[in-house]
């Protein structure tokens, strides 16, 4: 097998290409709207995140954490932050350097992976914004604790994470079918469902391991909210399948 990131840098990169809704980037309407203070941005599918968990961004550096794709980070520029994008798909990328000479803005975009260690200096950000996307991550520990060291002391972490309850059931959400944790690295059976499903390497994390490390790696926990898929069975039944969590440093 590839390395799995490669695995999922590809498939996020042709999910791009043919209209991945997290992957077309905001127009100019939306971004002159953020300009006059009216704007929102999503961690998980449904809920927008509460402006107050942001609060005043004019100055701030911002570290967009696999949150490329031109939705999140021209909304905070046009809030007056100073915003670094890391995303390890290519074509996200692309969509932040179309939107910023758009709209003739700079944004530091680079392409990388954040299971490595981050490319950036100690206590460099204000916030850190990083949207659903541990899924595809096998070691979220290691994540936290670089989020950790490359935000300045008090700054903040705002983070979407999957609960796991995604990945028990079958693809029309309708029995649980599967063994936790799921793992295609480890289970042969998870991993040509993966395969036959195109949904690339993914992998089901309990809060334990994600909140849990977040406090281990240092960070004190000040807020959270639930969400639904947005669409399915699940979400028809307003089950939550997602959590996004506010920590300070």
């Amino acid at each position: 097998m590839d390395n799995y990131q490669d695995i999922n840098k590809e498939t996020i990169d042709r999910w791009v290409e043919e209209g991945w809704e997290w992957g077309i980037p905001i127009t100019h309407e939306v971004y002159e709207e953020a300009r006059k203070g009216r704007w929102n941005v999503l961690l998980t599918p449904t809920r927008n995140v509460p402006h107050e968990w942001l609060g005043e961004l004019e100055g701030k550096k911002v570290l967009g954490l696999a949150s490329g794709g031109g939705q999140q980070m021209p909304i905070f520029n046009a809030l007056g932050a100073e915003c670094t994008v890391l995303d390890y798909s290519p074509k996200q990328i692309a969509s932040e350097l179309y939107v910023a000479e758009r709209e003739n803005y700079q944004i530091h975009a680079i392409e990388g992976d954040m299971t490595k260690t981050l490319p950036f200096e100690d206590e460099t950000f204000d916030i850190i914004f990083h949207p659903v996307s541990n899924c595809y991550v096998k070691d979220v520990q290691h994540v936290f604790r670089e989020a950790y060291r490359v935000l300045k002391k008090g700054g903040v972490l705002l983070s979407g994470l999957d609960n796991g309850i995604n990945y028990i059931v079958d693809g029309e959400e309708k029995e649980i079918v599967w063994k936790m944790p799921f793992d295609p690295l480890t289970d042969d059976k998870a991993k040509q469902f993966v395969i036959e499903a195109d949904c690339g390497m993914q992998f089901s994390h309990t809060l334990e391991e994600q909140i849990g490390a977040q406090l281990k790696a240092g960070f004190t926990l000040l807020d959270l909210y639930e969400d639904t898929n947005g669409e399915g069975r699940l979400h028809e039944l307003n089950i939550k399948t997602y959590i996004a969590t506010k920590a300070r440093k």
